[in-house]
């Protein structure tokens, strides 16, 4: 692959990051703090948090089986994905390519950024070439960017098809695992060191049960966490988030619980669903959703909010006509939702 710089942006490599009063202090412990313009009254958010998240990173790294300094966190996965257009890609100038279908904010991160977003098509059973990827690639591709399972597809991609894009694209490739714990395919986070161009994305809002949190995490090599570091705002990641998280961190246990039982819940409605006269095709799902054609998706999609329930309409998504994408829910909304569908009529 290219060095870290020959992908950097020049301005990028070159800019000194702003430096908060909190990353100055450091060394023994401190009870008076006059440095940051702060209001001395209502303790404990009247004090701005640590910019590095540095006891959160601690405890994640102890979960996720990587050390701290391979760990960004950011308000969302979105500024992660926003980042390493800011980062690499020169608007104008630099391109990156994606799967299509996929999740939408890579190509409106593209468009924000003023990066060219080519798309390339999956097959009709959903999955990639790393050869076609390549071949819409040239030497201004910084990114490649996949998403296993995939979104709104629910699928795992191939793993041998990602291994060959890491070791033959010489650019960076991001690989967004949203939905991995969900998935009987093991995360890539093991593979870090033997790929330095792996940028990989995971989340606390799906198998954490923390959207409302807003917190992602993007897992790299030291260098390349440093320059998001660099780049990030300073204080992006709130001090109610990072408290919320270690709090979710110490139930780790009940996260995994949460998981296995949204993998039965998946199943179970799968298969009711496969049985409803309005289901055309369901597609094999490894995410807390799964993705279904039906008879016709946008009146489907009308009568159901008309019953107060509200999935997804794919109907104008590549490869996805008459599909519409179904979060798994508890088993009270997955029944409701089923009952409703029972009463549909053509």
């Amino acid at each position: 692959m290219k060095t870290i710089q020959e992908l950097t942006r020049p301005n990028i490599w070159r800019l000194k990051p702003y430096s908060s009063a909190r990353d100055e202090y450091k060394g023994a412990a401190a009870s008076v703090f006059l440095d940051a313009n702060e209001n001395p009254y209502n303790c404990p958010h009247n004090r701005y948090p640590d910019p590095l998240q540095t006891e959160l990173k601690a405890e994640l790294a102890k979960v996720k089986k990587v050390s701290p300094d391979r760990i960004f966190l950011g308000n969302g996965s979105d500024e992660a994905i926003d980042l390493v257009y800011r980062a690499f890609c020169e608007p104008r100038v630099d391109n990156v390519v994606a799967i299509d279908p996929t999740y939408g904010m890579y190509q409106v991160c593209a468009e924000v950024n003023d990066v060219e977003y080519r798309k390339v098509l999956l097959d009709d059973n959903f999955q990639f070439s790393a050869d076609k990827l390549l071949a819409a690639a040239d030497a201004h591709t910084k990114l490649i960017f996949l998403c296993s399972p995939n979104n709104p597809t629910g699928n795992d991609l191939s793993r041998g098809e990602i291994e060959k894009l890491l070791a033959r694209f010489d650019g960076l490739v991001v690989l967004d695992e949203a939905y991995n714990d969900f998935s009987e395919q093991p995360t890539f986070l093991a593979e870090l060191d033997r790929h330095p161009n792996l940028i990989v994305f995971q989340t606390f809002s799906k198998a954490w049960g923390c959207a409302a949190i807003r917190l992602g995490m993007a897992f790299a090599s030291p260098e390349i966490i440093g320059i998001f570091s660099k780049i990030k705002y300073p204080y992006n990641v709130n001090q109610l988030t990072q408290q919320q998280a270690l709090e979710m961190l110490h139930r780790y246990y009940e996260i995994e619980r949460w998981v296995k039982t949204l993998k039965e819940e998946r199943k179970d409605l799968e298969e009711q669903f496969a049985a409803l006269p309005c289901t055309v095709k369901m597609f094999p799902s490894d995410a807390n959703f799964f993705l279904v054609r039906v008879t016709d998706a946008v009146r489907i999609y009308n009568y159901l909010v008309g019953e107060g329930i509200i999935v997804r309409n794919r109907n104008s998504v590549s490869l996805c006509g008459n599909c519409l994408r179904v979060t798994v829910g508890t088993r009270m909304e997955n029944t409701k939702l089923i009952e409703a569908l029972k009463k549909y009529k053509d």
